[in-house]
């Protein structure tokens, strides 16, 4: 049986995106007779705090489903401080050097990407020869760091450049999540061998239910993670909402408390925050609403948000409001509406264009189609488990 470690900063019992696909990842090696080992830190976001379960512990070793998990020590904070958001990082990355010391690893070792200097902590040092180093690159940074404001091109950007090169460089394969991260990676290694690796889900979606015609307010829903690259505070001031629409919000993250207030304070406006449930309870919980929303408060070069995927697969039809190669899949593959991104006067004028008649169940039906046939996990595993 072969071995493959997987280091990640993101696992259950956390939630978002990054969390679940590499879950998906290692569960599906697993599936495909793997002895799968994760390293990750113990469970904090997006909450910055050790979760409850986890609290008081230096590491903590079990096994899930097959899987054997590693979740070492972190100095855990959301705080929007880089020197804090710095600390962070570079105590997850000591933990991990700790770890590589006192523990044999396998040959086979796939590191998520980023957060950069993680990453690079452990590039630098299981890059021997003996090694097969998979890089799986999410986003990329600091190109996404300097689109979203985070950066500066100063000397640490620079860095953080350099940093980039040296573990696309030192990777056997790069995996990444759109076609715009292996472009920028060929760009500057053209001989790199690059695979696609969406985040498709992995879960029996319920049966889609109908619509009761005597509602006649479109109920657009979010439902993720409240930050501020997402834009949802944002949204919620700048959506006409004489366009007969209702918009209901499920999540956490950093904007809650502004758009708690901003609902508090505007009672008149429909809107509804309702926090944050578990992924599978979400699951059953949007199948009430007519549209589901995915903004970016800017375009971010080789993002291409997983929401996609995962409200497809529920056969729900989407309203992507944030450009590039995400507006790309859910155009071509006709999964709804497309806004151009930041441009909140053209966001309101195809809602305004949108009418409830259009949400039929045939058109869900044929959403959750398409993602069946198209957005194939099984297929990516088959590829990526031919390379390992």
């Amino acid at each position: 049986m072969k071995e493959v470690l997987i280091i990640t900063s993101y696992f259950p019992p956390e939630i978002g995106a990054a969390s679940n696909r590499i879950f998906h990842l290692a569960e599906g090696l697993q599936e495909r007779n793997f002895k799968v080992q994760v390293i990750t830190p113990l469970p904090n976001y997006p909450t910055g705090k050790i979760f409850d379960d986890y609290s008081g512990k230096f590491k903590q070793t079990t096994v899930e489903k097959g899987i054997t998990i590693h979740r070492l020590w972190i100095y855990a904070t959301v705080s929007k401080n880089k020197f804090l958001r710095l600390i962070a990082m570079l105590s997850y990355s000591f933990s991990l050097l700790y770890f590589f010391a006192f523990n044999k690893l396998p040959k086979t070792v796939i590191v998520q990407s980023p957060p950069l200097l993680v990453a690079f902590t452990a590039m630098l040092f299981l890059r021997s020869k003996n090694r097969n180093l998979i890089l799986n690159v999410s986003d990329l940074w600091p190109i996404a760091g300097l689109e979203l404001g985070a950066f500066k091109k100063n000397f640490s950007y620079k860095m953080l450049e350099k940093i980039e090169r040296f573990n696309y460089n030192k990777a056997d394969l790069v995996l990444g999540q759109s076609e715009e991260i292996l472009t920028h990676v060929t760009s500057l290694f053209p001989e790199k061998e690059t695979l696609l690796y969406r985040n498709y889900p992995d879960f029996d979606a319920p049966e889609i239910e109908s619509r009761n015609p005597s509602e006649e307010k479109i109920k657009l829903v979010y439902a993720g993670l409240l930050g501020i690259a997402q834009g949802v505070y944002k949204l919620c001031t700048e959506l006409n909402f004489n366009n007969n629409i209702e918009l209901h919000i499920y999540g956490s993250g950093a904007e809650q408390k502004l758009i708690e207030s901003f609902i508090e304070k505007h009672p008149d406006l429909p809107i509804y925050f309702h926090g944050r449930v578990t992924r599978e309870a979400l699951h059953k919980v949007l199948l009430q609403y007519d549209i589901a929303i995915i903004p970016l408060l800017n375009r971010i070069y080789g993002s291409v948000p997983s929401k996609i995927f995962e409200y497809a697969k529920l056969g729900l039809p989407i309203l992507y409001f944030g450009g590039g190669e995400g507006e790309d899949v859910v155009k071509n593959n006709t999964l709804g509406w497309i806004a151009n991104a930041a441009d909140y006067e053209d966001l309101n004028r195809v809602i305004a264009s949108i009418t409830i008649s259009e949400i039929t169940i045939a058109f869900k039906q044929q959403i959750k189609e398409t993602a069946t046939t198209t957005f194939n996990l099984e297929g990516q595993l088959k590829k990526l488990t031919s390379l390992l």
